[in-house]
Formats: C-alpha cells, sequence, structure tokens
C-alpha cells in the first residue's frame, strides 16, 4: 500500500528536537512521571513507562536520571503534579491538529494553545472536534531503503494490521496499541531498527498544503511544539 511522503516532515521535526535537546528531556521525565504514578515503577508490566524510558534513551539521557525520576514518582515524593489535557484544533486549509500538554496549571496551559492558534490563523475546536480524524494505534517508520519484503514479512507474522511504502521509500508498519511492543521487539530481533518508534494518533486521511500555505502550517506547528506544556502534536497536513 503507497502512502504520503512522511521522510521529510520526520527529519525536520528531529532536526529541531536536538536543537533543544533540555526541553525535550523535560518533557519525556514529565511523561515518565505521570506513567510511573498511574502504573507503577516496573517497566514489564507498564507499558507506557517503558516507551518513556525508550524515549528516554533515545534522547541520551542518562540512566541514573530516569531512575531517580521513576523512584521519585513511585515514592510519591513531594513535587509538581502534572494533568494530562488534549487540545483539538484546526491549522491553515482546514487541517487538523491535536495538542497533547502536560501542565500544572490548566488555565494557563488552555490560553497559551488558544493564542498560538488564533495568531497563526488556526482556530482552536472543542474536545473531538477532530480527533475522529485520527486511529489510536502504534507506529513505527523505518529509513528509506530498508527492505520492504523483510519488512513486511515480520512485521505482519508478528501481528501488524499494516506496511506501507511511502512516496520516497520510507516503510511505515502500523499496529494495534496492545500489539506494539511485541511487534517491535520482533522488527529488531531481525535487525530492523525503525527510525520512530511509538504510539500515536495518526491521520486517517491527509490534506495537501503547498507554497505560503505549508509555510503558515509549519509556522503553527513550530510555535505550538515550541509551548513549554507541549508534549506530542498530531496533524493530518502534508507539506
Amino acid at each position: 500500500m503507497a502512502g504520503h511522503s512522511k521522510w521529510a516532515n520526520i527529519q525536520h521535526r528531529k532536526g529541531r528536537q536536538d536543537e533543544k535537546r533540555g526541553k525535550i528531556w523535560t518533557r519525556i521525565i514529565r511523561e515518565i512521571t505521570v506513567a510511573a504514578r498511574a502504573g507503577g515503577g516496573d517497566l514489564s508490566a507498564n507499558p507506557r513507562l517503558r516507551l518513556a524510558v525508550d524515549k528516554a534513551k533515545a534522547a541520551n539521557m542518562p540512566a541514573d536520571r530516569v531512575k531517580y525520576n521513576i523512584d521519585k514518582a513511585t515514592g510519591n515524593a513531594e513535587g509538581v503534579s502534572y494533568e494530562e489535557i488534549r487540545y483539538e484544533g484546526y491549522g491553515i486549509g482546514g487541517a487538523a491538529i491535536i495538542v497533547d500538554t502536560m501542565t500544572d496549571n490548566r488555565v494557563r496551559t488552555v490560553a497559551e494553545v488558544r493564542h498560538a492558534f488564533s495568531k497563526h490563523g488556526g482556530n482552536m475546536g472543542t474536545e473531538g472536534s477532530v480527533a475522529f480524524q485520527f486511529k489510536h494505534c502504534g507506529q513505527l517508520i523505518f529509513a528509506p531503503g530498508t527492505s520492504e519484503d523483510k519488512v513486511m514479512e515480520v512485521a505482519l507474522e508478528a501481528g501488524a494490521e499494516d506496511v506501507i511504502t511511502d512516496d520516497d521509500g520510507a516503510i511505515e508498519v502500523l499496529t494495534a496499541y496492545a500489539d506494539f511492543e511485541a511487534v517491535k521487539q520482533a522488527l529488531e530481533a531481525a535487525g530492523l531498527h525503525p527510525e520512530v518508534a511509538g504510539v500515536t494518533m495518526r491521520a486517517e486521511n491527509t490534506i495537501e498544503l503547498t507554497g505560503e500555505d505549508a509555510e503558515r502550517m509549519q509556522k503553527l506547528l513550530d510555535v505550538l511544539e515550541d509551548l513549554d506544556d507541549t508534549q506530542e502534536i498530531y496533524h493530518n497536513a502534508a507539506l
């Protein structure tokens, strides 16, 4: 199955994240804290925490810092209490945007998200206004040049739902949320290491934006990404 090119967008985002490692670590620590408090500190019994720790490793966070934050969260030590809030809205050309945040101040966060949307050509919507256009699933993306046949054989055998080859040769493996970890482990055991791996909100359909519209949309996404309380952003724009 063919799909739209994602590789350029992935490389753009990774480049921006490399410039802001300190901020990336802050987001990961929040995720570790919330995951550990909700499901305990045992990685084998807490898939969400295991994903957060994998992100920490990928971001080169020291292991002792990861352990400290797990211990702090599970020991109910004094600290900031974060609340998870999802915001939905529309960007340029009616493109759908989901902004997942973790915050210790709901009033501040909603004001900042609403301001970012309105100042940069978007509109903040109500809960559920765009989420129906996305699927909650596991996603693994392999760089162009990876063996499509090998990825497909291993992934489908391990329980993946679909394998998609994008226009630029990148290969995308989709799984049910519950099957993500098993499929990831099977692929890595076969020597196939994804560039991107995680549980995501994947757009069911995309909206093509070019020229000035694409630039305006990227600006809006960058501003939302830069908000202190933003954890993840999902959208359906093909830039």
